[in-house]
């Protein structure tokens, strides 16, 4: 572990390195200098750094175990370690530069095997970029605690050895597995998550474990009076209802509703849910952003290492080989391109930026139309500081993508109708057909789109206690059938009686199709 502290250095002197080779000196020196011009110039905010030098396969650790220092034991990352090392080993993949951990302080992983105008890429790119986005981003401030989540892990890790060895390793892999099958409906999406705290969990664990023994009895020895009453319907409804209340349905987060409610699971396993409900919720933040935080990462990491060179603090030779990596991460392949995979983030992130930059400083007269608050306003670090932290992907896109990069991404909207033979371009390069078009590519960013919208609708409380699942069907796309019936038997596994699942129209509240798994004996 290394950590780097910032040297201050006089601009116009000799060139804070020679050659390929790295060692912890030249790095120090790099550090002082980048941080100059991050904070000095353009104005950054970061937690502080903590820079950590790593091999090839410690990268791949970190890939196979999501990225998490301090992560917990589980065959899946087993599993990833070994398809991606033999990928890296045959030369069919590469591996990152860098990884950085949204935590303060900020961990920045460096790899051993780069050059030394490659680490000077990835301290600006790591340490500064992306530590700026995740301490000042509206949404990593509001849904993570980047002072907490090495603590937590530490906690986490633990348990689940403890857990292991005190219940046995199948046993804690079967609640796992089925935990991580639902890790993407086990987010708070609206209403805004407690901060987690080490020493909290620490007394909590005790107060929910009474909590637990206590509260659920409570809860479900509601329902045993049922079949014991001569049956008023309306008795029925009644209570039903107040049970749906005691419960807050419908609830958006289906690990929650598990890790609370379920009637069978044994307090040690709820603690197993939770953990891995929380490491859910602290990557949410980043799947709404990662257009934003690549792009502001690569944009910095763009104008600290131009500005390096400008001050002749490092040669054209690194600058050439910088700018080639640079270069190669944010190419946009062409739609009949074999590497085409979508909009390349980097690109349009970075393209974006320094539209911005443009707008603040050259604008056009398109420019004033669109962006009269901006244009021209001559401070463009400021503009870009206010964009990295109040917006994500989707808002961000539907403010600042300008008609000059739609031109230069030659974008245009498509609509693609069920049943018709043909596509019809509906929006092109026009007045009318700009805004389209941003509206749909925001649409693009827009996770509720992409991720099935399944709440916890109902429990069958007066009869088996089957977990009633909602999906709301948007534009005509169903569930896959395999994958459904695949989780479902998971949330069955946590649940332990039945459950079942309704596909509703999304507009219609018309019940599509219904999927149902047994109860677990």
């Amino acid at each position: 572990m290394t950590n780097l502290y910032p040297i201050s250095l006089e601009a116009g002197g000799p060139t804070l390195f020679q050659g390929s080779e790295w060692d912890f000196e030249k790095l120090r020196r790099v550090y002082g200098a980048i941080e100059e011009i991050a904070v000095g110039e353009m104005g950054l905010d970061t937690y502080p750094n903590q820079i950590e030098v790593i091999t090839s396969e410690q990268m791949l650790d970190a890939y196979a175990s999501i990225g998490l220092p301090l992560m917990y034991r589980h065959w899946s990352f087993g599993k990833r370690f070994a398809r991606e090392e033999a990928l890296y080993r045959h030369g069919l993949m590469g591996l990152a530069y860098e990884i950085v951990i949204n935590s303060s302080p900020c961990i920045s992983y460096i790899m051993e095997e780069n050059s030394m105008p490659m680490q000077t890429l990835v301290v600006a790119h790591a340490a500064f970029g992306h530590n700026h986005f995740f301490k000042n981003n509206y949404l990593f401030r509001q849904w993570t605690d980047a002072g907490g989540i090495l603590d937590y892990l530490a906690f986490a890790r633990d348990y689940i050895a403890h857990a292991e060895e005190r219940y046995g390793v199948e046993a804690v892999e079967r609640v796992l597995d089925a935990a991580h099958a639902l890790m993407d409906h086990g987010v708070h999406r609206y209403a805004k998550p407690p901060k987690l705290n080490l020493e909290e969990e620490r007394k909590r664990e005790e107060e929910r474990r009474t909590f637990f023994e206590t509260h659920y009895d409570d809860v479900w020895r509601i329902t045993t009076t049922f079949g014991e009453e001569k049956r008023d319907p309306d008795l029925e409804a009644k209570k039903h209802a107040d049970i749906r209340k005691a419960l807050r349905l419908p609830e958006e987060n289906l690990l929650y509703f598990i890790e609370k409610r379920a009637p069978r699971l044994e307090p040690w396993q709820r603690e197993l849910v939770r953990i891995v409900r929380h490491i859910s919720q602290y990557f949410y933040p980043q799947k709404q952003t990662r257009l934003m935080n690549e792009g502001c990462a690569t944009f910095v990491h763009y104008t600290i290492v131009n500005r390096l060179h400008e001050k002749g603090l490092i040669s054209d030779g690194a600058l050439l080989e910088i700018l080639h990596s640079h270069t190669s991460v944010v190419t946009q392949p062409d739609f009949d391109d074999p590497r085409y995979n979508g909009i390349n983030p980097y690109a349009l992130g970075f393209a974006m930026m320094r539209d911005i930059k443009r707008i603040c400083t050259e604008p056009t007269d398109e420019d004033r139309e669109w962006f009269p608050d901006v244009a021209g306003n001559n401070d463009p670090y400021g503009t870009l500081r206010h964009a990295w932290a109040n917006y994500r992907d989707e808002s961000f896109i539907l403010q600042y993508l300008s008609p000059r990069l739609m031109r230069e991404f030659r974008l245009f909207k498509i609509a693609d109708k069920e049943g018709a033979e043909t596509l019809d371009v509906t929006a092109i390069h026009d007045a009318r057909g700009y805004k389209e078009i941003r509206a749909a590519l925001a649409r693009h960013y827009d996770l509720a789109r992409h991720e099935p919208d399944i709440q916890v609708k109902d429990v069958d409380l007066a009869g088996d206690r089957c977990l009633v699942l909602s999906h709301a069907v948007h534009d005509g796309i169903p569930l896959d059938e395999a994958s459904c019936n695949a989780v479902l038997d998971h949330v069955a596994e946590l649940w332990r009686y039945g459950v079942r699942l309704e596909e509703t129209d999304a507009v219609t509240d018309k019940v599509l199709k219904t999927y149902e798994e047994p109860a677990r004996r």
